[in-house]
């Protein structure tokens, strides 16, 4: 300890907020409602088990439930399964001191082998009185070897008389990997990460026992920074009392912890909806000068982008968690983007979060930047049909269905056209033989009119739409229903509709479509639905094999814009980009 020569009052040291107000009682665990009661009522009724996993995120009260249970177990004055608390043994439980009867081991230093059987050997003894219970706590269990879990196995299987085991873990993952039938003899709780609404709740009572006043949205942006770990928040909380005793201000907060101001994300917003890539120089470079971490802005971003979907979708939603100023300042940044956008940016966000990119890179600042101008460039994306209507020449509404064409009345030719009236294929292989014409009469016919010469076509998303709707409804396809979904729908020519699949699933719709027992009532499903009274189905050549999605979506674009005069011309003017 350091004393200056005028210093005459002692310096004061006080206990952690995460250690002062740990829970003592199983009512008291906060977010963990589907634990403490199923505790409580285990060991009032006396059905306690002789081996516990506790598996969950960091800080949510793991290690907490555990020695709450040792407590209970060893409490003298232990009521309805609830530990009083603050006896003596309560309190050395409690407070992790030393207990002949209450163990708690941390198992990322105490590993191996040789250490799992010196448990196994100090676990064969009685507790230190008929009325007490002997318990073993390992923390981050799943830091055990595979030859220490093996030889713990056989007493957990078969534990002496009063001894309970709770092991609490991050990754259950890797004990199950690793040590599988140790789940089986370990009745499991799995912690859930606590609301945003009960960590604040927390806080607000810890801070009116410490006779402290908080500023709206301090306590809910420290709760949001904990990310479902109560020992984070009051860590976080300790941090900035730190700084100012007297009060928690939200300008306090974000200024000890690192947190992005709102007003930088909606500057972020003004550049986007302006498309201004060239201030996303000058504003990395502000940010950077400021001294935020560009993995905390990121963090940020993503949780801003999310409340300006929301808003956007839903002005009045009651999951956004904003102060009344600046809900305002969000809407009006919300009215500036499409829905569309916004998820491609939280897509596109999410992606380089999960690369990795950021934090692999010797240059973090490069990648902010790379990333932020893909996220402005995304803004000028648009929808095709969107596009279309703007140039006044929008996809066609699907038409009405036609009457069905009048038979023909002269006869057919002998050899079979290259499309219509083909016959299906015969299962052995071998060409089928044309049924010959029936000879009729010639009638006379009307000719058709100009608008009926060409062929009737129908709209791309209307025939796609009739072809997965039928091939849902139809019963009796079997394993062919996974390889019909697979197939792109082409096109429809009068009464033949033309499918393009993938080379591994020709032979299989081939065989499907030669049966006609099976594949009759998926053509009539589909013709009801095209306004037809007959309808062939054709599967044409894939000449490219084996067409992944994204190629199949942009040759749809390109289709588009084949028919299309304008929206070619437009799409390379206005520097657009095709998605999928």
């Amino acid at each position: 300890m350091i004393r200056t020569a005028h210093t005459t009052h002692e310096p004061v040291y006080r206990t952690a907020l995460a250690r002062t107000y740990r829970p003592r009682r199983f009512a008291d665990l906060i977010g963990q409602d589907h634990i403490g009661p199923t505790l409580t009522a285990a060991v009032g009724s006396g059905r306690v088990g002789h081996a516990y996993l506790f598996c969950g995120p960091r800080g949510v009260g793991k290690t907490t439930s555990a020695r709450v249970l040792a407590m209970a177990l060893n409490c003298p004055e232990q009521a309805a399964g609830e530990p009083c608390g603050v006896c003596e043994s309560c309190e050395r439980i409690w407070s992790g001191g030393a207990s002949l009867d209450v163990v708690e081991i941390d198992a990322a230093s105490h590993r191996g082998v040789e250490d799992a059987r010196d448990l196994r050997r100090r676990a064969a003894y009685a507790p230190t009185s008929e009325d007490r219970y002997k318990v073993y706590i390992l923390d981050e269990a799943h830091m055990l070897t595979r030859d220490a879990w093996n030889a713990l196995l056989k007493i957990l299987e078969e534990p002496p008389p009063r001894v309970i085991f709770a092991f609490a873990t991050t990754e259950p993952q890797k004990i199950e990997r690793g040590a599988a039938p140790v789940m089986s003899r370990c009745q499991r709780f799995d912690f859930r990460r606590v609301s945003v609404g009960d960590i604040t709740g927390r806080l607000e009572t810890v801070l009116e026992h410490e006779g402290i006043p908080a500023e709206p949205g301090a306590l809910r942006a420290i709760a949001r920074r904990a990310e479902g770990g109560v020992r984070d928040a009051l860590s976080s909380l300790d941090q900035v009392l730190s700084f100012r005793g007297d009060a928690v201000e939200l300008a306090d907060v974000r200024r000890m912890l690192g947190l992005v101001d709102e007003d930088r994300y909606l500057e972020f917003f003004d550049i986007a909806a302006q498309r201004d890539r060239a201030r996303v120089f000058s504003f990395v470079q502000t940010l950077l000068d400021d001294g935020h971490d560009p993995a905390e802005f990121l963090r940020g971003l993503g949780d801003a982008l999310r409340t300006l979907l929301v808003l956007r979708l839903d002005p009045e939603a009651d999951s956004v968690e904003l102060l009344p100023e600046s809900r305002q300042r969000f809407l009006a940044a919300a009215a500036a983007v499409v829905p569309a956008d916004l998820l491609r940016m939280l897509t596109a966000l999410g992606d380089f979060e999960a690369s990795g990119a950021l934090q692999r890179s010797s240059q973090p600042r490069i990648q902010l930047e790379v990333l932020l101008l893909r996220l402005v460039r995304m803004e000028s994306t648009v929808e095709l049909e969107e596009l279309l209507a703007a140039l006044g020449g929008g996809l066609e509404e699907d038409p009405a269905p036609r009457p069905p064409s009048p038979k023909p009345s002269s006869p057919r030719p002998s050899s079979p056209s290259p499309r219509r009236g083909r016959p299906a294929p015969r299962p052995d292989g071998a060409s089928p033989k044309p049924p010959a014409p029936e000879p009729r009469a010639p009638e006379p016919r009307a000719p058709k009119p100009a608008a009926e010469a060409a062929p009737a076509t129908q709209a791309p998303a209307r025939l796609r739409d009739a072809w997965a709707s039928a091939v849902a409804e139809t019963r009796g396809l079997g394993g062919s229903a996974i390889s019909l979904r697979g197939a792109e729908v082409q096109g429809l020519v009068d009464d033949l509709l033309t499918l393009r699949v993938p080379s591994g699933l020709r032979g299989d719709l081939e065989t499907l479509l030669a049966d006609r027992r099976r594949s009759d009532p998926l053509r009539r499903n589909l013709a009801n639905r095209l306004g037809r009274e007959r309808l062939e189905v054709e599967i044409v050549n894939n000449e490219g094999g084996r067409m992944t999605a994204r190629e199949a979506a942009l040759s749809r674009a390109e289709g588009l814009m084949d028919g299309n005069p304008h929206l070619r011309e437009a799409v390379k003017a206005l520097d657009l980009t095709l998605k999928e």
